[in-house]
Order: structure tokens, then C-alpha cells, then sequence
């Protein structure tokens, strides 16, 4: 971090007082993200040793915001160190003000209004600011093409398909690619292809929304990126809401050019499927191939969208292998247990230490609970504890001897308790609780542990435990 600390310093003439880790484990883009703060100033830095995919996100955003387009300000590089820093955009993203604005099904005005917002702001970087942007640094590809187009196909069969079991024949399903990829390479693909458009990669500040992760991006269709927003999985938006907000982005893309609905519907949902199948294809690779379990909570959002276009949707192209494979996914047992997983309330758990912020949400549910546990005995302060941990059984045993401790896991659990019913009675998804205490080593990992083997004991819910100072000391 100390080339994210000097060009902070250089930028500011102040040194960073403070650094923050932003994505924590559930990134999956490989790139190290953090806040760096100094006096009153704030930023994002970056580190990600792509050097391709840095030039791409540095050059693009200097153009966009020569166009006037809302994106973050880049301060300073170093880019031999794959390093750069830029605005800091705040901490709430379009999918967390959905989630915080939803009650199931029912997405109260303020979201689809967000909604509106950013819809509308994309013919400007598909159009207006694609015309004349240096495509020469695209990376991998300057277009998306036959090329990106297979890569992203073979992602799904071999990263998705492969590894979750679902049978399919191998011969055929290249046939129904073939096909696929003519009817996406029949839409006119002369535009700027953001390539990740999604909830997550959007910021609302202020109420207005500020754009990010957009260094994928090459010429392409315009139905991709909002294919991307509106089936992005997670975010799980009503089909009458979708329909809204196609039908309020083709009003919007029709200031900048003459749009013909049925030219563009005759291939929009073509990339619909495309996109699906490409986000299928990371989820297998995060969850299936590298294991990190959390990624595999999105595959059935993303099986209920396909559920959704084999009802409702007839391509204007046959793909029998394909919608084989699709079905075989739908009656699959092993991701039917995916769905069911997900179903549940997931209550992740931190213990941290009060020399440092409070853990921020990650899920996108935002709220929950922060227990203060420096008013508790402490045991560092005690010889005999002070290389232990709130995991040891001396320390255990020790507060389990305290009555204040149980009087304030008491209350805790009155809390948390009446919280996890209602969550689970309105459809939430995600619920946070942290304890923090003076060192995050002791009172805080006690309580943490002593709830986490509650809410299992409990069932119903799933439980994600983690110690922030335990991990940073490799224990």
C-alpha cells in the first residue's frame, strides 16, 4: 500500500492518516481496493496488476469526463506499479439503496427512481461519448466480437456446466453457438459496450448516480449493457419493472439516435441469454473452480431469470442443445440445494477492534447491528490472557464467570433474535452484526463466537463468522 500512501501524500500535501480495505473478500476481480484518508480528505486507491485493463479505466475515464458523464475524478498513477487513485464516491452502491428500499417483491419509488436515473445515463456513454473514444485500448478485445462472444460461451460450458454436473452434448451445444452468435452479430454493434453494467458498479451520491468498473468496455450492441442491469441477478427485479425501464432507456436512447423497437427487441434478448450464460460462467469459476462458496448465492437468481425467458421468451432462432442444457439446470437437484441455500437469511458476524472502523456491508443490505463490548471485563489486561484469544478456553471461561457478560449477551440476543424473525417473515436476505472491543482480540471474538453458535444451533439461517484482527494475525 505505501505507492497508494505516496501519491495520496503527493495529491493532498498531506499523508494518509488512515487506510480502509473496501472489498474484503467477497471481490472478485483480483484488484485491492481501499480508502485512504488524511485530514479532511478522502479517495480510492487502486492496485491491480493488469497493466492493460488500468490504461483501458484511466483513458476511459478521462474521456467521459470530458463529455460531462459522471465518473470518478483520477487524481494520480503510477501505473509501472499498477497503482492509480481516484474520487471517492462514498459507500452506497445502486444495489444497496435497492435492497434498502424492497420489501420482496415490492421496490418502494425512491429505487426505481434511482433506477430511471441510470438508465437514462447510458445512451450518453453508449453514443455520445462512444463516437469518439480510443478503442485502441481495449482490452482483451476492441469489439465485442466472435471472438469475446465464444470466450464467453465455452466460460459458461466448461466453468459452469462442466463443473455443476448438468449433462449436455458437446457437438450439439457448438451447433446452437454457432447460431447464437450469427443473431447477436446481426444488431448493429458500433457502440460503446460498458460490458458490466450492474447495480454494483453504480454509486448514488446526493441521490444522482456516479459510474465505475466500466475498463471491460469495447465497441459492442447497445442491448447488452441493459440486458446486464436489468437481468442482473442478485438485484432480482420484477419483470413488469424491467419492461419500465427497457421501455424508458429506448426513450431516452431515442434523443440520440432513430431507434427501431422491433430491430432491437429482435435481438435484445439474445443478449440476455449471453449475458446470463456469462455470468453463470463466473459464478462456476469463483464457487465451482476456485471455491469460494459465496459466489454460487447468485446462481439461483440468475436460473430464475432463465426459468423466466423459457416461459416468456421465443428467440427468433432454434437452440435445442442449448435450452436442454437450460432445462437439465432448472431440474438440477445439486443447484435446486444452490437455491435452496439461498432462500435463507444469511447473518454474517465480525468481531473488530475500536482503534479501527466498524466493518462495512458488503451484501448490500446495509444496517444491522454494532455491540460495543468495551464496557465488559477485559482480559487483556491480564497476564495470563493477553496472547490468548476470545477463541481459547481460559478467556472462556473467564468471562463465561462474569455476570455483566451475560446480562449484556442477554440483551444482544433480544436484539438479534426479534431481528432474524422479521427479516426472515419480509424476505430479507442479509442481516450484520459486529462486536467490537479495544484490541478485536478478546471480548469482541467471544461474543461473536457465542452468537454465531447460537443462530446454528437456531437453524434457519445461514452464519458467515469472521474475526478482523484474528486475520491479520494469522489466527
Amino acid at each position: 500500500m505505501d505507492v497508494l500512501k505516496r501519491l495520496f501524500e503527493q495529491y493532498y500535501q498531506l499523508p494518509a492518516e488512515e487506510v480502509q480495505p473496501l472489498q474484503g473478500e467477497l471481490g472478485g476481480s483480483g484488484r485491492a481496493i481501499v480508502r485512504l484518508t488524511g485530514g479532511p480528505f478522502s479517495a480510492i486507491g487502486i492496485l491491480y496488476s493488469v497493466h492493460e485493463e488500468n490504461v483501458a479505466f484511466l483513458e476511459f475515464s478521462r474521456h467521459f469526463r470530458r463529455r460531462g458523464l459522471p465518473v470518478p475524478q483520477i487524481y494520480a498513477e503510477a501505473l509501472s506499479e499498477g497503482a492509480y487513485l481516484e474520487e471517492d464516491l462514498g459507500d452506497t452502491t445502486l444495489f444497496q439503496f435497492l435492497s434498502a428500499n424492497r420489501t420482496g417483491a415490492v421496490i418502494a419509488p425512491p429505487a426505481v427512481e434511482a433506477y430511471r436515473k441510470v438508465v437514462a445515463a447510458l445512451p450518453r456513454f453508449q453514443v455520445e461519448a462512444g463516437r469518439d473514444l480510443n478503442y485502441k485500448v481495449c482490452y482483451p478485445r476492441a469489439s465485442f466480437d466472435r471472438q469475446s462472444i465464444a470466450w464467453d460461451l465455452n466460460y459458461f460450458k466448461y466453468y459452469f456446466l462442466r463443473l455443476s454436473g448438468v449433462p449436455f452434448n458437446e457437438q450439439a451445444l457448438e451447433h446452437d453457438f454457432s447460431r447464437l452468435t450469427k443473431l447477436l452479430l446481426g444488431a448493429n454493434h458500433d457502440y460503446f459496450l460498458y460490458r458490466d453494467f450492474q447495480s454494483r458498479n453504480v454509486m448514488l451520491r446526493d441521490g444522482q448516480p456516479f459510474f465505475l468498473d466500466y475498463q471491460g468496455g469495447r465497441k459492442g450492441a447497445l442491448q447488452y449493457d441493459i440486458a446486464s442491469l436489468l437481468y442482473d441477478g442478485k438485484a432480482d427485479l420484477p419483470p413488469e419493472l424491467r419492461q419500465e425501464l427497457l421501455d424508458h432507456y429506448l426513450d431516452c436512447l431515442s434523443n440520440y439516435i432513430d431507434v427501431d423497437r422491433a430491430a432491437f427487441m429482435e435481438h435484445y434478448y439474445a443478449y440476455v441469454y449471453i449475458r446470463i450464460l456469462q455470468a453463470l460462467g463466473a459464478y462456476g469459476f469463483r464457487g465451482f473452480y476456485e471455491r469460494k462458496a459465496h459466489f454460487l448465492q447468485s446462481v439461483p437468481y440468475a436460473l430464475k431469470n432463465l426459468r423466466w425467458l423459457a416461459h416468456n421468451v421465443k428467440l427468433p432462432v432454434a437452440l435445442p442443445a442449448l435450452m436442454d442444457a437450460v432445462n437439465a439446470m432448472l431440474a438440477s437437484d445439486k443447484l435446486q440445494g444452490l437455491a435452496s441455500s439461498a432462500d435463507k437469511l444469511t447473518v454474517r458476524i465480525f468481531s473488530f477492534s475500536f482503534h479501527r472502523q466498524a466493518p462495512t456491508d458488503d451484501s448490500g443490505n446495509g444496517g444491522g447491528f454494532v455491540f460495543d463490548g468495551r464496557s465488559l471485563p477485559n482480559p487483556g489486561r491480564e497476564e495470563q490472557f493477553r496472547p490468548l484469544t476470545g477463541k481459547d478456553a481460559p478467556v472462556i471461561d473467564y468471562l463465561n464467570q462474569q455476570e455483566s457478560v451475560h446480562h449484556f449477551f442477554s440483551s444482544v440476543l433480544s436484539l438479534v433474535d426479534a431481528s432474524v424473525s422479521s427479516y426472515q417473515a419480509r424476505g430479507f436476505k442479509n442481516l450484520m452484526v459486529s462486536f467490537g472491543c479495544t484490541g478485536g482480540q478478546h471480548r469482541s471474538v467471544y461474543l461473536a463466537e457465542k452468537l454465531a453458535r447460537h443462530l446454528r444451533r437456531s437453524g434457519g439461517v445461514e452464519v458467515v463468522l469472521r474475526h478482523i484482527e484474528l486475520e491479520k494475525m494469522g489466527k
